[in-house]
């Protein structure tokens, strides 16, 4: 008998070791009953193939040669893709550039400011239309501002200070007070500018001439004439009720006209409208702010004024008028001031005045049409 044998018949307990060893069967085959069936090896699905040359030849992933591919692809659409922006930037430079010798103005950056400015004017119109004073009070005294260093560059004695101090008083009346008192502001702005003139002028006792002194003061008057009141003549308009819609409309009238004038000039010009005042502009690109004012004066009747269609055309005449006479008028001023522009703060737009002049004419018609038309209002 074995020692294991011997060992339990004389009663001496077992190790771990040996009861686990005793135990386990001998046989190697392993326990089948209820809960373990009998392992079938059969039932094992076959070992895939190994994939041939590091390649993954599963359905369900994307073999490394696709992936490949695909990223070439990938790189090949982004290059054309910036081929063709590179390309079709040199094709806007270069279209640019003749805009550019032919006018004297940079497309794209007159664009882009000119788009910053209508941003600001409709969103001063469209909800709190006060906030359009101040708009104002700062276009009149750049306006003011710029006119007076052209003026002065040319030799006429404009003093720089009482005309902001007299322009401030007369934009802020023209809103805040009653319509009749804007007229006195501005006779009282009128004197102030001309009787400094004088007093400076006696106090620096500089020789210079009676005439060139009263021409002087003339100037000096027109300034606040020319910019602040007319400016003013806009916010009297915007007081009114409905006004804002009446000064976004002429606005958008005079724009639209010298928007139609300069494409129409730029793609059909050939005949000269005034050489002698301003070569640039021709009677195509008129006929092209025409087309440009009528239509859009119709539809800002139709559609935002409640005016009949007549009015909108009478309404579209009257500013591309006033707008054309504006424009030739400040070129004729440029003109004898030897001058381009009347700054270049505005970059592919000249000066503040430049982009203004056909605007602040266009005050008077404006509000005069108010009047005129409102009766005939659809209600």
């Amino acid at each position: 008998m074995s020692d294991d044998t011997r060992d339990a018949e004389d009663g001496a307990p077992l190790t771990r070791r040996e009861a686990r060893d005793s135990s386990t069967p001998t046989s190697g085959v392993p326990l089948a009953d209820e809960a373990f069936p009998t392992f079938d090896s059969g039932l094992i699905p076959p070992r895939p193939p190994l994939p041939v040359g590091g390649e993954m030849v599963d359905d369900g992933m994307i073999s490394t040669a696709d992936h490949n591919a695909i990223r070439e692809q990938w790189r090949a659409a982004r290059d054309e893709l910036g081929s063709h922006v590179s390309y079709a930037r040199d094709q806007i430079d270069q279209a640019n550039e003749k805009i550019k010798e032919r006018t004297g103005r940079d497309l794209v950056l007159a664009i882009l400011i000119g788009l910053a400015f209508g941003a600001a004017l409709l969103g001063s119109l469209l909800f709190i239309k006060a906030l359009f004073v101040p708009f104002a009070l700062a276009a009149a005294l750049l306006g003011v501002y710029e006119l007076s260093r052209a003026l002065r560059a040319s030799g006429r004695r404009i003093d720089v200070v009482p005309q902001l101090i007299a322009a401030t008083l007369l934009v802020l009346s023209a809103y805040f007070a009653e319509m009749w008192l804007c007229w006195v502001v501005l006779f009282l702005s009128v004197a102030f500018v001309v009787v400094w003139r004088l007093i400076a002028q006696m106090a620096t006792k500089d020789g210079r001439t009676y005439g060139d002194v009263l021409a002087d003061a003339v100037i000096g008057g027109f300034v606040q004439i020319y910019v602040p009141f007319l400016a003013g003549i806009a916010l009297i308009l915007l007081n009114q009720e409905g006004g804002q819609w009446w000064v976004l409309s002429f606005i958008a009238i005079a724009v639209s006209a010298d928007t139609g004038a300069y494409a129409a000039g730029l793609a059909f010009g050939r005949h000269p409208m005034a050489p002698r005042i301003s070569p640039k502009k021709t009677w195509e690109g008129f006929a092209g702010a025409v087309v440009a004012s009528l239509t859009v004066g119709v539809l800002l009747a139709l559609f935002l004024l409640d005016l009949p269609w007549w009015g909108g055309l009478i309404f579209g005449a009257a500013i591309l008028l006033s707008a054309t006479l504006g424009d030739l008028g400040e070129s004729m001023l440029k003109r004898d001031l030897g001058i381009k522009d009347m700054s270049s703060w505005l970059p592919g737009h000249g000066g503040l005045l430049d982009r203004l002049d056909s605007i602040l004419p266009s005050t008077i018609p404006a509000l005069c049409l108010y009047f005129l038309l409102s009766p005939w209002m659809v209600l």
